[in-house]
């Protein structure tokens, strides 16, 4: 590294710290507040034997990728279950739910397709986007109208052969908000586009049976979607399902998955028994909804402005980044365990706390954090009072 190089990196960290984006490493602590292991399930006894019992079976890694000696019977059994539990034709797994949006994004779009994107859409799309061949368009967050003005633009200029993409997330990862799925799925049909829909906060969670959006908006079950395993599962990595066509294809072009090893083959058997307690146990998914609902209510009792959604993700928006990240030191410290959420990961302006419901949580906790919350936000002061 040349001294060049690092006095570049380190005014650039310098940067960062006096915008108070600054970043760092902090192992948990204290009442969970912030993970996204909503239906408390990374902890489970039964999840956590059946991964030893899988690692005892299958050994610690599967030491190649999935079309050299990684693949397992153990993979192919679990994305059966996993299609199954969508309703979906197929499934495939991936090491990671960026991985999972790569490997959709760089095969199924070509050049001189296009791709309309929701402009909250979480980073691994974007970045994914970003990689395709094919051109991005960007519109307005959760508006019908823009997508219809932007499908029927694209499809007025596009050549006869050219695909349409359609992009969002159903539960959006920074505001916790739903998407208009069915009213999206409509357009798409409508200007003959493919919807790709990114259910990581929504699997596990949303629907009768806790598969996601895409059950609860009444969508075809076989519409594109890429699905956490490491959120309300409370396991690792991610499912994409739908047709058959689309997975036999990602198997052979999806770049992610061609060359990445494959995930330890005894990671299976955790998700299988994931599965099983959330189609079992639909009082999990009925908790956290309830804690949400009190989290808002009581949020906007003490004066703080929440959105009404019941989603476990609840926004509580503060706006300067150093204020932010003090205020989430401060609760930190008085033993909740919640971060601050600053740019590029939301609108410059918008830094927030992220607060996160799980069906371990008390409704005292939740009341307890909103009387600390209250008197945090009356103790610091906004940055920009203190640098005036």
């Amino acid at each position: 590294m040349t001294d060049r190089l690092a006095a570049r990196v380190d005014a650039r960290l310098r940067s960062l710290r006096e915008a108070g984006l600054l970043r760092t490493l902090r192992a948990p602590a204290g009442i969970d507040l912030s993970s996204n292991d909503y239906l408390d399930l990374a902890r489970d006894p039964r999840v956590v034997a059946a991964f030893q019992q899988g690692v005892a079976r299958e050994g610690a890694g599967s030491t190649g990728s999935r079309l050299l000696r990684g693949h397992r019977d153990a993979f192919v059994e679990v994305e059966r279950a996993f299609a199954a539990f969508k309703g979906a034709e197929r499934a495939l797994y991936f090491s990671s739910g960026y991985l999972a949006n790569l490997g959709v994004l760089t095969t199924l779009p070509e050049a001189g397709d296009l791709i309309v994107s929701d402009e909250r859409n979480h980073a691994s799309l974007i970045d994914a986007m970003r990689l395709s061949s094919a051109t991005r368009v960007i519109v307005p967050h959760s508006d019908p109208a823009a997508l219809e003005d932007a499908l029927r633009a694209a499809r007025s200029a596009a050549a006869a052969d050219a695909q349409l993409f359609v992009v969002v997330e159903s539960v959006f990862s920074m505001d916790g908000d739903v998407a208009p799925l069915a009213a999206q799925a409509a357009l798409c049909r409508t200007f003959d586009a493919t919807l790709v829909v990114d259910e990581a906060h929504a699997c596990g969670l949303c629907g009768a049976r806790g598969s996601g959006m895409i059950e609860t908006a009444g969508l075809d079950p076989n519409t594109i979607s890429i699905n956490s395993a490491g959120k309300a599962l409370g396991v690792g990595g991610a499912f994409v399902a739908g047709p058959a066509w689309a997975i036999d294809y990602l198997v052979q072009r999806a770049r992610t998955f061609v060359f990445s090893t494959a995930p330890p083959p005894a990671v299976t058997s955790a998700i299988a028994e994931s599965l099983r307690i959330v189609e079992a146990e639909p009082e999990r998914r009925a908790r956290v909804i309830a804690l949400s609902r009190l989290a808002r209510e009581r949020l906007a009792a003490a004066g703080i402005d929440v959105p009404a959604d019941d989603s476990p993700i609840v926004p509580i928006v503060i706006g300067d980044s150093h204020r932010a990240a003090a205020v989430a030191e401060r609760l930190q410290a008085s033993g909740f365990d919640i971060r601050a959420i600053r740019p590029p990961t939301v609108p410059d302006g918008s830094a927030r706390l992220r607060l996160s419901v799980n069906a371990r949580l008390e409704d005292a906790t939740i009341v307890e954090f909103v009387a600390a919350l209250s008197a945090v936000l009356e103790e610091v002061t906004p940055w920009s009072a203190v640098t005036s």
